[in-house]
């Protein structure tokens, strides 16, 4: 008998036993080689041991302005509002810096929760990056790469380490922004389909009038009204070994089906826990109150966002990527700057309280920023233009230097000059605390070892405690 007559042969016997009743134990008879299609998510030793199980990445899409938050320059107030021309100037920021914590760490008075965590930031001044367009910086922050189709961040360390627990994905996006990439910021490009990111949420600023509400939000077609738990694993049963007679019969070699039998498999066991990972509403009232969760709150569609991340995070979830924009002041630097750091400031400090007062800190690296900054200029419409000359973001937790200032912007912040830190450096830092060797964490691919950082990127030691 030929193979394809054999598997024909197959599928008919699966057919009839599920129509009499038997099909479960028909099919687990038929399908003892069910586990021998590798899961991908399975959770994997790290290149050598690690400072961080998991990560946070708080995304502020849009570009934070660097001199408005953490990038304090006394000598851009000396010279605040000398002309550039072309109704441009030297501008100071509007908001008073202040000095926080042990290590005395300057911090805008924008983000005042933040700073009570400046014992735990390593605060990196002096970030750098190749290019000052939206949809190029966006994409090569989150792929590392903005001229080809390349995995994310994300999809890559749930290929490197996998996830912790089974019942959920390793890598879950919330609120992503479909203006700058789309789904490419999150997903797995040659990477096993499983490795891509699960969004949560829209983040579209669509209207202009900012995110779309987490609030009673699901994941799609994660639940099945019409039928109970056992009956969906027989019908799913029945539908894997369809799929693998198919994957059989493509000699094994079919990425994208592959994919979908994994994908079928985490979506039915996302149901035993993501609603209840989701609800949390559950969490006691002092908790959405520490987060600035309520009616009518400006924090509160963000904060929304960083209790399900601590949630998700407790629970084994990797990589964790909460997307909140558009800090694009172009136009009304003080207005916009000052919505936007309202909406994630409380937030973003009750997720490191909350994290630290669990003991999650020390093995969850939590990184802030943007894909680019601003210049210390305003332009004519009160606005600040693009920066990837010089920049900041901070990690906090995860084996990185707490108290820690690391590099400098020249005295008024537009350039790094330095101990320079280009992106490639912060991604290959940031999966060294993870326990991953960026040169040796590659995936073979059109007869090419490819890996997050391409050729480029080297592990700044003086990030790491």
């Amino acid at each position: 008998m030929n193979p394809s007559s054999s598997l024909l042969s197959n599928r008919r016997q699966l057919l009839q036993s599920s129509a009499c009743g038997f099909g479960y134990l028909a099919l687990r008879g038929l399908l003892g080689s069910a586990q021998a299609l590798e899961n991908p998510l399975l959770s994997k030793a790290s290149h050598f041991p690690a400072r961080a199980k998991r990560m946070i990445f708080l995304f502020m899409r849009g570009g934070p302005s660097q001199v408005d938050s953490f990038d304090y320059k006394p000598e851009l107030s000396k010279r605040h509002n000398e002309d550039l021309g072309g109704g441009r100037k030297y501008f100071q920021s509007p908001w008073k810096f202040s000095r926080h914590g042990e290590c005395g760490l300057p911090v805008s008075e924008l983000f005042p929760h933040i700073a009570k965590h400046a014992d735990d930031l390593c605060v990196v001044n002096s970030m750098h990056t190749d290019i000052g367009n939206h949809p190029q910086a966006t994409l090569q922050m989150n792929t590392g790469s903005f001229a080809f189709i390349r995995p994310s961040v994300g999809s890559w360390i749930n290929y490197g380490l996998g996830t912790e627990n089974q019942n959920l994905p390793g890598f879950i996006t919330l609120m992503p922004d479909f203006s700058a990439g789309g789904p490419r910021n999150y997903g797995s490009a040659f990477l096993p389909a499983a490795c891509a990111g699960t969004r949560i949420g829209d983040g579209s600023v669509g209207d202009g009038k900012g995110a779309r509400s987490l609030k009673g939000v699901k994941i799609p077609y994660t639940d099945n009204a019409q039928l109970s738990s056992s009956e969906q694993r027989r019908q799913l049963d029945l539908l894997q070994a369809i799929n693998r007679e198919r994957l059989a019969a493509d000699a094994g070699s079919n990425p994208p089906l592959e994919g979908l039998i994994q994908s079928y498999e985490t979506a039915f066991r996302m149901q035993s826990e993501m609603p209840d990972l989701m609800a949390i509403e559950k969490e006691p009232q002092h908790v959405l109150d520490r987060y600035g969760i309520g009616e009518g709150k400006i924090s509160d569609n963000f904060g929304r966002a960083c209790l399900m991340a601590r949630r998700f995070s407790e629970s084994g979830v990797r990589f964790i990527q909460l997307n909140h924009g558009f800090w694009d002041h172009h136009k009304d630097l003080a207005g916009g700057m000052k919505k936007h750091a309202d909406e994630t400031d409380q937030p973003v400090g009750a997720l490191l309280t909350d994290l630290k007062e669990r003991g999650l800190l020390e093995d969850t690296l939590v990184l802030w920023g943007g894909e680019f900054g601003r210049p210390p200029i305003l332009n004519k419409n009160k606005g600040r233009d693009h920066n990837p000359d010089g920049y900041t973001m901070w990690m906090a937790g995860g084996g990185s230097k707490g108290g820690t200032r690391y590099g400098l912007t020249d005295e008024l912040g537009h350039k790094s000059v330095a101990d320079k830190v280009h992106l490639y450096d912060l991604q290959a830092t940031f999966l060294h605390l993870l326990g991953l060797d960026h040169e040796k964490l590659t995936y073979r691919y059109n007869g090419r070892d490819f890996r997050l950082t391409d050729i480029h990127g080297k592990v700044i030691r003086g990030l790491i405690a």
